[in-house]
């Protein structure tokens, strides 16, 4: 594969970590409970992961499965989450703000992003659930300090989502990463790769 692209593995426990280092990924994502698109990871899991890997961490900030629109406690859980994560020396945070339109809330996007600093940020997959990724991630891209966005481009899958991907490439104009995620494997990461020629991808089986 020529320009060798950053993989980064989704996961969920200690074991898939280590797992995941050892099979070649860059980076992971470690979340809870993956069944509902992944949560806040413990505590106790993160500083395990991290004295038993090298790669970067990034680590879920989302303390319920469903929507992506958050009340105020919530909000202050997610703000708490960020704190402890601060602390722990983890690479960077993913999450991701909507309105009740399913659009992206900038405002909250804008006030976490700051809070999160110097952490790196990845916006969530909600994304997807927008009406308009391609416009959503032209909007992520004015919001100085997140890094990527993990999105499908809207469909179940990469290879459903292609164009948009490649829109929403074009669209960032660099400013940020399309992080490639939607059932992305090893088997296919090749095929995804010659159409989309993306610099990172997502997934739970992109190297195992």
């Amino acid at each position: 594969m020529d320009n060798k692209p950053i993989l980064e593995a989704c996961v969920e426990t200690l074991e898939q970590a280590i797992l995941a280092e050892d099979c070649g990924a860059d980076r992971i994502e470690l979340c809870a409970d993956l069944s509902v698109g992944g949560l806040t990871p413990t505590p106790e899991l993160l500083v395990k992961a991290k004295a038993a890997i090298s790669i970067p961490i990034m680590a879920m900030a989302r303390p319920r499965g469903g929507n992506f629109i958050y009340n105020k406690h919530e909000l202050r859980e997610i703000k708490s989450t960020i704190d402890w994560l601060k602390n722990s020396g983890v690479y960077g945070v993913v999450f991701g703000f909507l309105t009740k339109e399913n659009l992206i809330d900038l405002e909250t996007t804008k006030q976490m992003v700051d809070y999160a600093y110097p952490l790196q940020v990845t916006f969530h997959k909600a994304i997807d659930l927008t009406p308009n990724p391609v416009e959503a991630a032209f909007e992520l891209s004015a919001i100085k300090g997140i890094q990527r966005i993990l999105t499908s481009g809207g469909k179940e899958t990469a290879l459903e989502g292609m164009h948009h991907l490649k829109e929403m490439q074009k669209a960032v104009k660099g400013k940020l990463t399309i992080l490639v995620a939607g059932k992305v494997t090893k088997e296919n990461l090749d095929a995804i790769h010659t159409e989309i020629g993306a610099n990172e991808y997502h997934g739970r089986r992109i190297v195992f």
